[in-house]
């Protein structure tokens, strides 16, 4: 196990205010996952834009996942081969400039070839990012750190839904790209004055090279990696689209993600000079780890995509009605995030043990929502989502925390590789589970209740007579009294048989995440030295 003083070693230049460093890397963090859940809210609007249908729009975000997935994993690798720095800044200009072309895009195959390209710049931020902040802050402020972090990974899904509801109802949609250009030029700006690549950090990259000055490259783990990423992201994206399994294409994808993943992981294990180091698993407080940034991604993203379709679906909320719900989970965790880092900070409580409270707090407040019916208002929905804030704010910090605490300094980027590996795949399941998860449990529900209510059920009957009277009071005719009722009733029942399903994937979430959150407990204890500090 490393001494935790000696992460400092490593950190950015002096005289650079370490905090001026952390804002610089938490703008493009925020742009990149700001941008991801407004493209969700906008594709109706691009697809009217672009004269196609829903349902190939819906590629505009898959282009983008894949070409995500396949640059994440080879995000330690590409940095020592370019320096961190440059490649960082290498990633925000390109997916500044690809924001540029998506937001003038004439037409639905430009779109998708600037979406490729805003995913790979896109895929290399969070894990150099997440590097950078590792070295330039020693273990005992590394908590405080990870705290904007963490606002800002959490919080930018929960707005995103808000802002491109808002821009695209009283702009136009390509606004949705077209904000990233500020936001990129600023962060290259700083990027560029404020961030260096550490001393030792300079020294490792000549490992990306063999002593005649050519590159190690792992040509064939990153043709595993590429192909089996990008496969397995069409299979979780596509799934429902195309009817999981029963369809030829999903097949495939199924295969080429499972043969290339599998072939990856004994080629990346035996391989001297890997693109991801799995021999990192190993460490036990790395390993599990990774077992709850899976689980946390799966919580968030399952969550933010549900909530907006049952509030506007259910309960009639427009878009940014919707998005203001999720408002108090990410005030709840921009107030209370500081103070767990200063509770693992001053020691007042272990990382295991805070974060074991917190992860629990997020499942409960998941089988909260499993409670809700068409009846609940406002209030408990912003409840629940607060108390979900609660959770996350109290785990992300002592998360990233024991994500570390076994690590040499010089396996800070390949580290930071996998955690986002397996945040990205996290997120990815995430989706995938609780959209169909949905369907699969909406069609029970309806076969259900269809069973307990027939048609010559009394209740059904007295129901249908009393909206026929009600609606002939009100001026209808007899014959579209009838037809309304009708058509009101079947609506109700729509709406009882989707908000059982909703519910329960939220039940099933938050099982999940309860049966999980015991592994924390697990974790190995470590001291956090409070006199460590930069250079020394």
């Amino acid at each position: 196990m490393n001494k935790q003083g000696d992460g400092p070693k490593r950190n950015m230049r002096s005289g650079v205010n370490p905090w001026i460093i952390a804002l610089t890397v938490t703008i493009a963090t925020f742009m990149e996952l700001l941008d991801t859940s407004i493209a969700n809210v906008a594709l109706p609007h691009m697809a009217g834009g672009l004269g196609r249908s829903f349902d190939e729009v819906t590629w505009i975000l898959t282009t983008y996942l894949v070409a995500n997935a396949v640059v994440l994993p080879m995000s330690a690798w590409l940095s020592r081969v370019f320096g961190r720095k440059n490649y960082y800044m290498a990633c925000v200009l390109l997916f500044t400039l690809s924001s540029l072309l998506c937001g003038v895009a004439p037409s639905l195959p430009i779109m998708l070839i600037a979406r490729v390209l805003q995913g790979i710049g896109g895929g290399g931020l969070a894990p150099v990012e997440q590097a950078i902040l590792v070295d330039t802050f020693p273990p005992a402020k590394r908590a405080s750190a990870f705290a904007l972090y963490t606002v800002a990974i959490v919080v930018a899904p929960a707005v995103g839904p808000v802002v491109g509801g808002w821009i695209t109802d009283n702009f136009s949609w390509r606004w949705c790209f077209l904000i990233n250009l500020p936001i990129g030029l600023l962060s290259l700006f700083l990027t560029n004055r404020f961030v260096h690549d550490p001393p030792a950090f300079t020294e490792e990259r000549k490992t990306a090279r063999s002593p005649s000055g050519k590159l190690n490259i792992d040509v064939v783990g990153i043709f595993l990696l590429a192909l089996g990423s990008a496969a397995l992201e069409v299979l979780l994206d596509r799934g429902q689209i195309d009817d999981w399994f029963g369809s030829a294409f999903i097949c495939w994808a199924f295969v080429v993600a499972l043969l290339c993943l599998v072939s990856a992981v004994f080629w990346e294990w035996n391989h001297k000079d890997p693109v991801i180091d799995l021999h990192l698993l190993a460490k036990r407080n790395f390993a599990i780890a990774n077992v709850f940034y899976f689980l946390f991604a799966v919580g968030l993203f399952a969550s933010t995509t549900l909530l907006p379709q049952i509030l506007q679906t259910l309960y009639g909320y427009r878009a940014l009605d919707a998005g203001l719900v999720l408002g108090p989970g990410a005030a709840v965790i921009t107030v209370l995030a500081p103070v767990g880092a200063v509770l693992v900070q001053r020691g007042v409580i272990r990382p295991k043990y805070l974060m074991f409270m917190a992860i629990s707090f997020a499942g409960f407040s998941f089988l909260y929502y499993s409670h809700f019916n068409l009846d609940t208002n406002y209030g408990h929905y912003a409840f629940a989502r607060a108390l979900q804030g609660f959770g996350y704010a109290f785990f992300f910090v002592p998360l990233t925390v024991i994500t570390y605490s076994e690590l040499r300094p010089d396996q800070n980027d390949k580290a930071s590789s996998l955690t986002n590996f397996f945040r990205n795949w996290g997120g990815s399941f995430g989706i995938a589970f609780a959209t169909t998860l949905a369907e699969r449990r909406t069609s029970f529900h309806q076969s259900r209740l269809a069973d307990n209510l027939p048609a010559t059920s009394l209740r059904l009957q007295q129901t249908i007579n009393a909206v026929d009277r009600y609606l002939q009071q009100h001026g209808r005719s007899p014959a579209d009294a009838a037809r309304g009722a009708i058509f009101f009733v079947g609506q109700l029942f729509d709406a009882q048989v989707r908000i059982l399903a909703y519910t329960d994937c939220f039940w099933a979430i938050g099982v999940l995440t309860l049966m999980i959150a015991p592994l924390a407990l697990f974790t190995r204890n470590f001291r956090i030295d409070p006199d460590a500090t930069p250079g020394h």
